[in-house]
């Protein structure tokens, strides 16, 4: 039986999953920030990774293992002893840790990808999950697009997952194909038809496809399962994820109707949600329900009036319950570092001495260019601060000059970690082009440009505004961030950034060849 009937547990799989969609790659100390921040949220569940798809995933698994406290983490594993027994290794460190079987079962997947009768997937089921469960007491088993697969047949998928040892059983609507009464039906059907299965947690995993991923969810919920997969900011493969920000939210601002709680943190959703948003440079639409820029504005003019007298008027949530600062203006010049650090906790973050004393001389050096700074000109020095990818290469001085009908020109002197000094002009179709030809000439590294977008961070004339710059080279992607009131210097800084994001991931390349050469099973990550 569930432990607790009321509660909801909260998987997060926005390391695994979340990290599948286009552009979103994380690198292991971002990776490690993402699980210490979801551990700070509350989520019962990290879904760290999958170890089998490489040696950089089977590393960050590990790291997180080893150093995130409180959850319990988690890794993905096909239905094969290989990718099982690379999963508990890198889980080994974990005091809390669930191994994440998985198998497809519907007729197309079975049929075009597996090309595997019922009757192997039952025995390979059965087998999977019984060596996971000798190797970990918590296994969680998925049979993947159970929401096409033929009813009966997944009740015997289950039926057997239960019997080899499985804990937990989730549901995925892998495609994002199912609607909210076919899937409470699916979950009523299997209630009513597994044997075993009111001694194991149900779960439900949805992808957005048709924009269905909450609802689906929340369906699920009143039909049993008492564990959501989701991710923050719904990013994910395709269409995205259940959304863990709006799911929580819809749980708790309608409670006496589900009649189920969480144990979600929910005042840090607002800045979570910036955190990822930052890391994977997917921004938030202005209308994200919960935590997007519009969500609790309010224009028209009878909303306003409406707000003015009670905020319920047009109000289901309140701001400070994600975390979002109702103040606007908020700092200034001669605003001290006791206020400083009031607002920085009030935004949801929290830094170590070290970095509060960083970010609060790049706070009074941007007073000095700003008459008024927002609750965003905060978070973009934090983020920042946390984020930015440190050398090798350091931006010491940038000159550029534009005139109309002709090219623009930019001088850059950069520093490199090993000693040199490089100083380089280039010509381009504008100062931002110039500088970044500059940069690549000094550091010898040819990337393509895919895209360069900007978009301000507060309000204002003099608002800073955050650049993302996405290039390729040698065939993956890169992405780099920058925050400053120049818009010319921030663009340069988000390219300087993915080139020393493209300069470490060689470094590290080049370790892991010297140490797979020095390593008698230089195939597997272990």
């Amino acid at each position: 039986m569930v432990a607790n009937p009321d509660r909801v547990l909260i998987f997060d799989t926005t390391l695994r999953d979340g990290e599948q969609s286009p552009g979103c790659s994380m690198t292991r100390p971002e990776k490690l920030r993402v699980a210490r921040a979801l551990a700070e949220l509350g989520v019962d569940v990290i879904e760290a990774g999958f170890p089998a798809a490489s040696r950089g995933d089977f590393e960050s698994v590990q790291a997180v293992a080893r150093e995130v406290q409180g959850p319990i983490i988690c890794a993905l594993a096909r239905c094969n002893f290989e990718d099982i027994e690379l999963a508990a290794r890198a889980l080994s460190d974990a005091p809390r840790h669930r191994l994440h079987v998985f198998l497809a079962t519907s007729a197309i997947h079975r049929q075009y990808k597996l090309n595997m009768a019922q009757e192997e997937i039952l025995r390979l089921c059965a087998a999977g999950v019984t060596r996971a469960r000798e190797l970990c007491a918590d296994v969680e088993f998925s049979p993947e697009d159970a929401s096409r697969t033929e009813l009966e047949f997944l009740a015997q998928v289950i039926e057997v997952a239960i019997a080899a040892g499985a804990t937990t059983v989730n549901i995925p609507d892998t495609v994002g194909y199912t609607v909210p009464d076919e899937f409470a039906e699916l979950f009523r059907y299997l209630r009513k038809n597994v044997r075993g299965i009111e001694g194991v947690r149900l779960s439900v995993h949805c992808h957005d496809d048709l924009g269905m991923a909450v609802a689906n969810s929340l369906t699920a919920v009143v039909a049993g399962a008492r564990q959501i997969e989701c991710t923050i900011n719904g990013i994910g493969e395709r269409a995205g994820n259940c959304s863990l920000e709006e799911v929580v939210m819809a749980l708790k601002t309608r409670a006496a109707f589900f009649n189920v709680s969480t144990a979600i943190n929910t005042s840090r959703l607002y800045p979570t949600s910036r955190l990822i948003s930052s890391i994977t440079g997917m921004p938030i639409p202005r209308n994200k329900a919960v935590v997007g820029e519009n969500a609790f504005a309010h224009e028209a003019g009878i909303h306003q009036h409406g707000m003015l007298k009670h905020h319920s008027t047009y109000e289901i949530l309140r701001p400070e319950d994600v975390g979002l600062s109702r103040s606007h203006l908020v700092l200034g010049k001669h605003s001290g570092r006791h206020a400083f650090r009031e607002r920085v906790s009030a935004l949801g973050f929290e830094l170590d001495e070290l970095e509060f004393n960083r970010v609060f001389e790049e706070f009074k050096a941007l007073a000095d260019k700003k008459k008024e700074l927002f609750d965003g000109d905060i978070e973009a020095l934090v983020l920042r601060s946390e984020g930015c990818a440190s050398g090798p290469w350091t931006l010491i001085e940038l000159a550029t000059e534009a005139r109309s009908n002709c090219p623009a020109r930019a001088l850059v002197l950069l520093t490199h970690s090993d000693g040199r000094s490089v100083e380089l002009s280039a010509s381009g179709d504008g100062p931002v082009d110039a500088a970044f030809k500059a940069i690549a000439a000094a550091t010898g590294i040819a990337v393509v440009l895919r895209k360069f977008e900007v978009h301000a961070v507060s309000e204002g004339e003099d608002a800073q505004g955050e650049a993302r710059v996405y290039v390729e080279y040698n065939h993956k992607t890169y992405r780099g961030a920058s925050v400053s009131t120049n818009i010319v210097e921030s663009g340069t800084r988000a390219f300087l950034e993915v080139i020393n994001r493209i300069e470490l991931a060689q470094a590290g390349a080049r370790v892991r060849e010297e140490r797979s050469a020095t390593t008698p099973a230089a195939t597997t990550p272990a």
